[in-house]
């Protein structure tokens, strides 16, 4: 009685023989194997990488907005009916503070024609970008400033010739310290403390910050606010967004403008966010430039390996045990090429993380989307070389040069 083979048989081989079988293929051309795997990993780490730095950005503002408050409103005066700077009444602040469900109200107040210079010797244009703000003794409080060192404004030294300065400003003067002078409105001016950055208030970074009373009695200052920063109940932000510019100039309230700095963090995260989708769109295409070369490397597998694949067949091997074979070498290609690729994304988020100061975030779906991504990919370029090598007929491979 014969026996005949059937092609459509199902396949004889355990899940460890299909595996060992597939990786014999890999470790038979290990420097195509890795360059291969290597386009993978560029485009898994690039979509891996975006993520993770545009999550750990997202963080790391979700905590400054934690820190901060997103309940900050800052008044400001905008424009009269003529198109001219308009002002604010030096009671804006009294009547803000007054306000039902206000915790509490500071303000600054820009000191025209007033420049800060490190030493007196410093040509008058050279200003460095830093202006000069009169701040009442509680802003800390309202803002949430927080001293880098030194120490804030007090009742005694705001009447005298102290300054603190913004962060940027004490880096453009070289001031490192408290202690030093500084030449400001054509006196010297003591240096007694320096704040840290403040996301929700930028403006009071790159400022020289004197007090209120030794702004009117040294440099000439009007005492009108140019600035009052609000913080109002959490519940009630909106509400009193609606009352601020009636409160702070009850006569002419259209030339008021009120903000909220926690709305300019959140266009500015939209904006990285729409950025972080052009970029994973680059990510995906060097993906598919990674799928391109699994799916070269697996046809030139075949090629090669027809006398493999003849003899295979000769010795009862299937069609469907052909093509497992090769769809488990390009998966196992693939997912090598995932898993460098899921390491270096997470390396390279936590490396800028940390170089930003920002805490290290990769999500879960961002790694697992990588490897299924890639077992994917796999599968779609190791189908065709699957295919051409199971219809390979054994006298025609064993044939083949």
């Amino acid at each position: 009685m014969t026996t005949t083979v059937d092609d459509d048989a199902p396949a004889r081989l355990g899940a460890g023989d299909v595996l060992r079988v597939g990786a014999a293929g890999l470790r038979a051309r290990p420097l195509r194997v890795f360059l291969s795997a290597l386009g993978i990993a560029i485009g898994i780490a690039a979509m891996i990488g975006v993520v993770g730095i545009s999550t750990s950005s997202r963080a790391q503002l979700q905590a400054t907005l934690d820190r901060l408050g997103t309940n900050l409103l800052t008044v400001a005066p905008g424009r009269d009916f003529f198109g001219a700077d308009a002002g604010m009444p030096e009671e804006a602040v009294g009547m803000i503070g007054r306000m039902a469900k206000v915790e509490s109200a500071s303000a600054t107040g820009k000191v025209t024609d007033t420049a800060v210079y490190r030493n007196d010797r410093i040509p008058e244009g050279e200003t460095g970008g830093i202006s000069v703000l009169a701040a009442r003794v509680d802003l800390p409080r309202t803002v949430g400033l927080t001293m880098a060192a030194g120490t804030w404004l007090n009742d005694g030294t705001a009447r005298y010739p102290a300054v603190v300065l913004g962060s940027a400003a004490a880096e453009r003067l070289g001031v490192a310290a408290p202690g030093a002078q500084v030449w400001l409105g054509s006196q010297w001016f003591t240096v007694v403390g320096i704040l840290e950055a403040n996301g929700l208030a930028p403006e009071l970074n790159a400022a020289a910050l004197v007090g209120w009373d030794a702004a009117r009695a040294r440099l000439g200052f009007d005492g009108h606010p140019t600035t009052v920063y609000t913080r109002a109940e959490k519940h009630a932000v909106e509400e009193v967004r609606e009352l601020l510019a009636a409160t702070a100039n009850p006569e002419s309230p259209n030339e008021i403008e009120v903000s909220r700095p926690s709305d300019a963090l959140a266009a500015q995260n939209a904006t990285d966010q729409a950025f972080t989708g052009l970029l994973l769109g680059l990510g995906g295409v060097a993906l598919l430039v990674g799928g391109v070369g699994v799916a070269n490397t697996m046809v030139i597998s075949v090629l090669e390996r027809r006398a493999e694949i003849g003899l295979r067949r000769s010795l009862g091997a299937t069609r469907g045990q052909i093509r497992l074979q090769f769809l488990t070498e390009s998966q196992l290609l693939a997912a090598l090429g995932g898993v460098g690729g899921v390491g270096l994304g997470i390396a390279v988020t936590a490396v800028y993380a940390v170089s930003q100061d920002w805490p290290t975030v990769v999500p879960a779906w961002a790694m697992a989307g990588g490897i299924v991504a890639t077992l994917a990919i796999g599968a779609v370029a190791g189908l065709y070389p699957a295919i051409r090598a199971a219809r390979l007929s054994p006298t025609e491979a064993l044939a083949a040069p």
